[in-house]
């Protein structure tokens, strides 16, 4: 993970997914040093050109990083604490339980 920060009484831990050729961005939310929940944004590949012409997967970050803190701000404010991703596809978005997909992603 490479930034860290404290949101109430939670150490959130965040960065791209290490070696991922496709995006996959994570937040850890720690309580007392305790994994309490992941929460993800994936964007498919044909979605990238929506937040950057070049793709480049730092630059989509830097561009989203503030939406994304208040998205995981506003999960943690609604006491959802369940492991969910952000996915963002060509012609839309959709939140998803990661605790009920068959394919596991771990953010490290």
């Amino acid at each position: 993970m490479q930034n860290t920060w404290t949101y109430k009484n939670f150490e959130i831990r965040e960065g791209l997914k290490p070696g991922s050729k496709t995006f996959r961005y994570f937040f850890r939310v720690l309580e007392d040093g305790k994994k309490k929940c992941n929460y993800c944004i994936w964007i498919v590949d044909d979605a990238l050109t929506r937040f950057d012409p070049s793709t480049d997967f730092k630059a989509i970050v830097a561009f989203c990083q503030a939406d994304w803190h208040q998205w995981v701000m506003g999960k943690i404010d609604g006491g959802d604490f369940r492991n969910r991703a952000l996915k963002f596809e060509k012609t839309g978005e959709q939140e998803i339980n990661l605790s009920e997909m068959k394919e596991h992603v771990r953010p490290d």
